[in-house]
């Protein structure tokens, strides 16, 4: 499917009509779906999540766009509905969260894999392994708790290991900032990777701040606080990478793209013809936003979008398991760490940093705890000790 984002009109914002009904579909079964279909949906969510994140802080420094965004962000608000109501009701929380580190995970190592700026790449691999990490610490979190084998939902794409290890993650505010890309040289390709990845990552710390004092045991409520704490840090990282000077009418266009390329990846690659089929209406209607985005821009500003606009979409994001990648990146970079924008061995990193992780992890740490004496195997604990007894 070839798309021009310049010229191609998609569905018109008044003809983008909603119901209630229509907001609260069939939702996708646990079991009985492909876990790159919950990968995509839970990344769409945060996608769409961010859009009205942005949407609303432009409105606050802009009172000539206010009306424009509140015409466009009803139908944002209205789509992130539709879609965030896909995960069923029988998926727990913790169930939940393991989806969400899968995305973290195969995401990331897609976009890391097809970045054309080596350090924004670095950026990304950087981020990649402790969200790997995070993914264990919950599957022993799920195992220990619920009795569930974490694959039930991850099914075979993803390792279960540890990563760069959650207690070595806590770095000093200063430690997690970026260089931007300069959006005068950047591929197009880099901006909708930095778009994308901090959507993804916003949603999760806001989902995890969300759900953790849902829980009664203590172990998980410290889980999700010290792994919440993480994905601040990588909201602060993914954030600094994006070009500063990009200007609130630019930001909002390649907001917009963005959008549209996520929608067009997914309906590339999705086999659940109902999920599918919301994947192309909503490819429709995030170009009806894009051209109503594009009208605002030559009206207010009076500049040309093709400025800031790639003319054709980059290659869709590789939705497949990227186990062989992950791992050799784990073998070569896990003992990275950061000092200022730069990295480093771990035996150059900052004192401030080491200062910083020795004064949280002072009376222990919540990840090291949960994941104590745990690993992975089919089935989880119960299964393991179960045959443990019949061998006896």
């Amino acid at each position: 499917m070839a798309i021009n984002l310049l010229h191609d009109k998609g569905t018109p914002l008044h003809r983008q009509d909603f119901t209630w009904r229509d907001l609260v579909q069939k939702p996708i079964s646990k079991l009985n779906v492909d876990a790159f279909t919950r990968v995509r949906i839970i990344l769409m969510n945060g996608i769409e999540s961010e859009s009205l994140r942005f949407s609303h802080a432009c409105a606050r420094m802009n009172k000539e766009l206010q009306g424009y965004l509140a015409r466009v962000r009803r139908k944002e608000q209205h789509q992130q509905t539709l879609v965030n109501w896909l995960l069923p009701a029988d998926q727990s929380p913790l169930e939940t969260t393991i989806g969400y580190e899968q995305v973290a995970i195969e995401v990331t190592a897609a976009l890391a894999q097809a970045e054309p700026d080596p350090y924004i790449a670095q950026v990304l691999r950087y981020g990649l392994l402790e969200d790997f990490d995070h993914l264990y610490r919950y599957a022993a979190l799920l195992d220990r708790l619920q009795g569930i084998d974490a694959n039930t939902i991850t099914q075979g794409y993803t390792d279960i290991v540890p990563g760069r290890p959650t207690l070595d993650e806590h770095r000093d505010p200063l430690d997690d900032l970026r260089e931007p890309y300069d959006k005068r040289k950047a591929a197009a390709l880099t901006k909708l990777h930095a778009y994308t990845i901090l959507s993804g990552e916003h949603q999760t710390h806001d989902y995890y701040m969300h759900y953790g004092p849902w829980f009664a045991d203590p172990a998980a409520r410290q889980l999700y606080a010290e792994i919440a704490s993480i994905e601040e840090q990588h909201v602060t990282q993914y954030e600094s990478i994006i070009d500063p000077t990009e200007s609130w009418m630019e930001k909002w266009l390649l907001h917009e793209a963005n959008e549209v390329y996520n929608y067009y990846s997914c309906l590339e690659q999705e086999d659940h013809p109902h999920v599918k089929a919301i994947w192309e209406r909503f490819l429709d209607y995030e170009l009806g936003h894009l051209q109503f985005a594009i009208d605002v821009c030559q009206q207010v500003e009076r500049r040309d979008p093709a400025e800031f606009l790639p003319e054709t979409l980059p290659a869709p994001i590789a939705y497949k398991s990227h186990r062989e990648y992950v791992r050799q990146v784990l073998r070569d970079e896990v003992d990275l760490r950061a000092d200022g924008t730069r990295f480093v061995n771990k035996q150059q990193e900052p004192e401030r940093s080491r200062k910083y992780r020795r004064q949280m992890n002072a009376d222990g740490s919540p990840s090291e705890a949960v994941a104590a004496g745990w690993r992975w195997s089919p089935g989880g604990e119960l299964v393991a000790d179960r045959g443990l007894k019949q061998a006896a």
